[in-house]
């Protein structure tokens, strides 16, 4: 008894309001929506309560302005997450709108003789202007309808029509201007101006900041890279010399090394003088993979103009020989790659015990098939030479007429 008894004097549950956020998809800014929404009320009564405090001193709409402020969007859909504002009112063209009929008021009212009225019209016709073209270059975007001019159109538009504004003013008056309509004719030649040069402006002041930031973290990365070659690049070259290019603890190092340097000179290598890499680079990459899993170490030379689109097949053999080498003969293996005279020859050669290509089993198919047949099929050659101190894959092929 005694918990019903509490259970009716508190009353029926109630419900929690949902969080005070502006929609996505709205008319202007989603404000009336999401009162409407966090109060429980209808949005035609939250819109005519805005519009009737609007009349008080204008009390609706500095309130409307603030909750535009600082109330937060609704989160992003989840399958998509880069959803957009959209507006059924395009609010730059109906700021420019009110801004070409209060310039054109201005006119009228000078040429009656109602120079006060005029100004306050010429202000009102530069701020409604100005607003419009910062709105459709800095605000977001998604009227349902397009455009009917492009961004550049609209901005050139505007600043014209703002100095045609003043000209006419100017002209209209003559000398005879009071003080205050001179100065609103220069306040509209200035805006005008700006609004035409304003966004080039802008984009170049990007542009330097952007330079200026790559320039400091280029110096940041030159000052960290030196400091970490005289000290922790320079301990791992001393590991791998004093523990040997085929250890554990050599590989190790190596690893770490080349791990240390790409990322020291990651940009560097995302240049875009960069961004294509040559047949060495490829097997730099390759001998990097293989240093990890076996007991090998690769010294990799190119001469000669950098090996761009090079057959796949050239690639591939000399991945297979780098194969070979490291399985079977291990510790220190020379790649030696030359480009000219229209061809590219790349030389791989090992320091073990050797073997006669002629005397492999006929299932043996390794070397037979994916470096000679490889090389042979490609309009190629390739050569296996065994000598008692290790064994030589020399591959040879004519580049592409855009290598010669």
């Amino acid at each position: 008894m005694t918990s019903d008894h509490a259970a009716r004097a508190a009353g029926p549950p109630r419900t929690e309001r949902p969080p005070l956020a502006r929609p996505r998809a709205c008319v202007v800014g989603g404000v009336s929506v999401a009162l409407a929404d966090h109060l429980g009320w209808p949005v035609a009564a939250v819109r005519w309560v805005l519009v009737g405090t609007s009349l008080l001193s204008g009390f609706g709409i500095l309130f409307y302005l603030w909750l535009w402020a600082l109330t937060p969007l609704r989160p992003a859909a989840p399958d998509d997450p880069e959803e957009r504002v959209t507006r059924l009112i395009n609010l730059p063209w109906v700021f420019a709108a009110g801004g070409a009929a209060a310039g054109i008021s201005s006119i009228v009212l000078v040429a009656v003789g109602s120079v006060g009225p005029g100004i306050g019209a010429l202000v009102t016709a530069i701020v409604l202007v100005v607003a419009a073209v910062a709105w459709d270059q800095l605000m977001d975007q998604g009227s349902p309808a397009p455009a009917p001019v492009s961004a550049t159109a609209f901005r050139m538009s505007a600043g014209a029509f703002l100095v045609l504004v003043a000209l006419a003013l100017s002209l209209l008056q003559g000398g005879a201007a009071s003080g205050g309509l001179w100065l609103a004719i220069i306040a509209a030649t200035f805006a005008g101006a700006a609004v035409l040069v304003a966004p080039w402006a802008l984009r170049l002041w990007r542009e330097l900041i952007t330079e200026r930031t790559a320039r400091i973290k280029e110096e940041q990365r030159a000052e960290m890279a030196a400091h970490l070659h005289d000290s922790v690049l320079q301990t791992l070259a001393l590991i791998q010399n004093r523990a040997g290019a085929s250890s554990e603890v050599g590989r190790i190092a190596r690893a770490q090394e080349r791990e240390l340097r790409d990322w020291l000179y990651a940009d560097a290598a995302h240049a875009p003088e960069a961004e294509e890499g040559d047949l060495a680079t490829e097997l730099r990459d390759v001998a990097a993979a293989l240093e990890v899993d076996h007991a090998v170490h690769f010294d990799i030379v190119s001469v000669g103009e950098p090996v761009r689109h090079a057959p796949t097949e050239l690639a591939a053999a000399a991945r297979e020989a780098m194969l070979n080498a490291a399985r079977h003969a291990g510790g220190e293996v020379s790649v030696y790659v030359e480009a000219g005279a229209g061809s590219a020859d790349v030389f791989v050669r090992d320091r073990g015990p050797g073997f006669d290509v002629d005397a492999l089993p006929e299932g043996r198919l390794g070397v037979r098939e994916s470096i000679l047949g490889r090389m042979r099929r490609a309009g190629g050659s390739a050569t296996v030479t065994a000598r008692d101190s290790g064994t030589e894959v020399h591959l040879s092929i004519e580049l592409p007429t855009e290598q010669e």
